[in-house]
C-alpha cells in the first residue's frame, strides 16, 4: 500500500513488495544503513530500541535486533515501551543511537522505524538523506561471528522515566493526589496501558479505570486521539462521573483530555494549557508548528514572551525551539516538547505537568477550558493517488489567493482576515492534510470544504 521516507523516519504498511511497502527486506535494509552511519569511526557501538503493541512490533523487533547485532552494534532492548521513553532512554544508556519500532497514531496495518541520534532526538534531515542513499545502494558489511554485537532486555525505563518526571521542578505530585481524581484512560491496545496508569499512580491518582487497555496492538478505533475518535472515551467518563479522560497515541507521545461532561478539551490545547503552566514559572519563548492554533501565540504575548512558528514535524519543532531557545514547544496534535525535560514529544511529561497546572484550579476541566481562546481547527485529508502532482496543485492555489498572504515555508498557509488555512502533504501518510482556523466551527469548515473543492478541480 505504501512506503514513505520522511523526517519522521520509515514508515509502511506491512507486506506487500519489498519497496513499495515495509516488507521485511526494508526493514533490514534500513536499518543496516542507519546503523552502518551510526557506527562510522566508532570501535564500539550501543543502540537503544523499543516498540509499542502493534501486531507487527514483535516481528518487527526481531529483524531489527538481527541486523544490528549483524552489524557488531550493542542493542539494550527496552521491549514494550513509548517513544519518550526510548528518547530518555538513548541519553541515559550514554547511547549513539536508537531505533523506536511504532508508526505512531497510524492504523494497526502500519508499522515505522523513528531513528533517533546520541541526544535521543530525531535524526536530521541530512543524515536521514545518508540512510535513504545507503539503504538503496546497499553498501553495507557485516562482521564475522566472532565480532557479533550483544542483546541486553532491561526493563528498567518504566521507572527510570517516571522517576525523572517526579523529580521535574514544576511537577506538584502532593497538590494532584490531594485533589483525588477519578480518570478514565484510553490507551488504545497499546503500550499508554502499561505506562499512563503508572505514572498517575505515582502522582497519587490511584482511581484509574482503562479502556481498551489490553496490548494487543488490534486498535478498537483509528488511534489518531483527535474528537471523532473519542466517542467511546467520551461516555464513559460521563457514565463513570470521571473527573476527566485521558487519550494517548499507541506510542504515547501525543496526549488530549475530556471534560467531565464527555466534552472535548481539544488536542490543540493541550500544548496551550502546559505553556500558560511553564511561561507562569519562568519566562521565555514559545513554538508551535503552523498547523497548529494561534491560541498559543496570544498566551504567549499575554506572558510577555514571544512566539515563533516552525514547519510541521518534530525535527521543524525542535530545531527552531534551539534557535530561539524556547522553553516549551510542541504540536496542536497533543504533542507537548520540555526542552530541559528531553527534546521530544512526551506525553507522560504532558500529564503531569498539565495535571500540576489543573491541581491549582478550583473546579473542573470544563471551568478550566475556558480559560482559553475558543477558537475551532477543522481537519481534513484527501487520499492521494500515486503520480500526482502536488506541487503544481499548490501552485494554481497560490495564484488563485494571490491577494491574501501567503506562506510556502511547509505547503501552503494562507491567511484570510484573522482565519487561516495550511494545506501540506503528510510527513507520515500518503495525504494532503488540510487545516483550516476560525473563532466559528462552521467557518472553518467552510474554508477547509472551499480549499478542498480547489485541490479536486486543479487535480
Amino acid at each position: 500500500m505504501a512506503l514513505i521516507k520522511s523526517i519522521s523516519g520509515i514508515r509502511g504498511t506491512i507486506g506487500g513488495i519489498p519497496g513499495d511497502n515495509l516488507t521485511p527486506l526494508d526493514v533490514v535494509k534500513f536499518t543496516a544503513a542507519f546503523g552502518t552511519i551510526i557506527s562510522e569511526k566508532k570501535k564500539s557501538v550501543k543502540i537503544v530500541i523499543g516498540r509499542d503493541g502493534r501486531i507487527s512490533g514483535s516481528m518487527v523487533r526481531d529483524l531489527v535486533v538481527s541486523t544490528l547485532t549483524g552489524l557488531g552494534i550493542n542493542v539494550v532492548d527496552l521491549g514494550l515501551s513509548t517513544t519518550p521513553t526510548v528518547e530518555v532512554a538513548v541519553k541515559m544508556e550514554k547511547a549513539d543511537g536508537g531505533i523506536i519500532i511504532t508508526a505512531s497514531h497510524n492504523p494497526k496495518e502500519w508499522n515505522a522505524l523513528k531513528l533517533l541520534n546520541k541526544e535521543g532526538e530525531f535524526i536530521s534531515s541530512e543524515i536521514g538523506e545518508k540512510v535513504l542513499e545507503l539503504a538503496d545502494k546497499q553498501s553495507f558489511s557485516f562482521v564475522p561471528v566472532d565480532k557479533l554485537g550483544t542483546l541486553t532486555i532491561d526493563n528498567s525505563y518504566l521507572q527510570k522515566h517516571i522517576d525523572a518526571i517526579l523529580h521535574y521542578p514544576l511537577i506538584n505530585a502532593k497538590d494532584i493526589a490531594a485533589k483525588n481524581y477519578k480518570v478514565v484512560v484510553d490507551t488504545i491496545n497499546s503500550t499508554g496501558a502499561i505506562f499512563v496508569p503508572a505514572l498517575l499512580n505515582a502522582l497519587g491518582v490511584e482511581n484509574v479505570i482503562l479502556l481498551n487497555g489490553e496490548i494487543t496492538g488490534k486498535f478498537a478505533h483509528n488511534p489518531e486521539p483527535i474528537p471523532q475518535h473519542l466517542n467511546e472515551l467520551s461516555k464513559e467518563v460521563v457514565r463513570q462521573k470521571a473527573d476527566f479522560g485521558i487519550a494517548v497515541d499507541p506510542d504515547v507521545d501525543r496526549l488530549c483530555f475530556v471534560c467531565e461532561d464527555g466534552s472535548m478539551f481539544g488536542e490543540e490545547y493541550t500544548l496551550v494549557a502546559v505553556a500558560d503552566y511553564i511561561l507562569g514559572k519562568k519566562k521565555g519563548n514559545t513554538v508551535s508548528n503552523m498547523s497548529s492554533t494561534k491560541a498559543l501565540k496570544e498566551i504567549t504575548l499575554k506572558h510577555g514572551a514571544e512566539y515563533f512558528p516552525s514547519a510541521v514535524g518534530e525535527v521543524n519543532v525542535v530545531q527552531r525551539m534551539k534557535e530561539v531557545n524556547a522553553v516549551i514547544g510542541g504540536e496542536g496534535n497533543g504533542g507537548v516538547i520540555v526542552p530541559d525535560f528531553h527534546y521530544g514529544r512526551d506525553a507522560l511529561i504532558g500529564i503531569a505537568l498539565f495535571l500540576s497546572h489543573l491541581a491549582s484550579h478550583k473546579n473542573g476541566l470544563k471551568s478550566f477550558r475556558s480559560r482559553y481562546p475558543d477558537y475551532f481547527i477543522s481537519k481534513n485529508k484527501i487520499e492521494l493517488e500515486k503520480n500526482i502532482d502536488v506541487k503544481s496543485i499548490f501552485q494554481k492555489i497560490k495564484e488563485k489567493y494571490q491577494k491574501n498572504p501567503v506562506n510556502t515555508e511547509d505547503g501552503l498557509k494562507i491567511e484570510f482576515d484573522n482565519d487561516w488555512v495550511h494545506l501540506r502533504t503528510s510527513n507520515t501518510e500518503p495525504i494532503i492534510r488540510i487545516y483550516a482556523e476560525s473563532d466559528f466551527e462552521s467557518k472553518a469548515d467552510n474554508i477547509a470544504s472551499r480549499l478542498m473543492q480547489d485541490i479536486k478541480e486543479f487535480a
